[in-house]
């Protein structure tokens, strides 16, 4: 068993999920793979399956009953992980947007002690995005602009979901009281890490749109992610303790 977990859910996958899953292991790095897929209708579950015969001890698969949200697929991911003791816990997407060799980097910065949290960061120095519309970049960049303004959390890539996360992180985290689901949900676990005291460190990477498959983002996500960080600044002034372990 190795000592870190890349968790990737999917839902209609089936473009991406081979070439990531041996992308990752190709690093040759000792990365475990988790696929978290929600019922995917086009048989992205099958194809991991048929992998596991070829890497049964590197990749994991879990199969839940229906498409729940990307928050809630990482919190099962993170129970997971942390069940069978990992000490190093990453999110990542399945569509490439993610340079799997980034894994490296970020699992660096924790392992030797620079952070508690990782942020792979399209919004610090070396950073960017390729192949985005003007609009998304703009929607995305004011989101952080936002985030911060509310928060003062010092993130400068606050709804970016590729991240490494210590073992004590996770475990200080009450993951139960994690309330949001899509967007807003990477914005609320790099907060709740801020709120109890963890070293969030961004490290630049370049952050490249799918090329095959179709984006889930929606503006059910995106009025998610503005009323949840309201709602989460408003919680925080009520209860310091809301995301703590205890």
């Amino acid at each position: 068993m190795y000592d870190s977990l890349v968790i990737i859910p999917t839902y209609n996958e089936k473009e991406n999920i081979e070439d990531i899953i041996r992308a990752v292991i190709a690093l040759d790095d000792e990365f475990e793979i988790l696929v978290v897929d929600d019922n995917s209708p086009d048989g992205t579950a099958d194809i991991v399956k048929s992998l596991q015969k070829e890497y049964e001890d590197i990749i994991h698969l879990l199969v839940r009953k229906e498409k729940s949200g990307l928050g809630t697929a990482y919190i099962a991911g993170f129970k997971y992980g942390l069940s069978k003791g990992y000490a190093y816990l990453f999110e990542m997407d399945a569509d490439f947007s993610h340079k799997p060799a980034d894994l490296v980097r970020l699992r660096k910065e924790c392992r030797d002690g620079n952070a508690d949290v990782c942020v792979g960061s399209r919004y610090v120095k070396g950073g960017g995005v390729v192949n985005w519309p003007w609009d998304r970049l703009f929607l995305s960049k004011g989101a952080s602009y936002y985030v911060r303004a509310i928060t003062w959390m010092p993130v400068k890539d606050s709804t970016g979901g590729f991240k490494c996360y210590t073992k004590k992180v996770l475990e200080s985290i009450n993951l139960d009281n994690i309330e949001f689901v899509g967007y807003a949900f990477q914005i609320e676990m790099k907060y709740a890490a801020w709120s109890l005291g963890f070293k969030i460190k961004e490290i630049p990477i370049i952050f490249e749109d799918r090329v095959k498959g179709v984006s889930k983002m929606n503006l059910s996500i995106v009025s998610e992610a503005i009323l949840g960080v309201l709602k989460m600044r408003f919680s925080k002034l009520m209860s310091s303790n809301k995301y703590k372990n205890v």
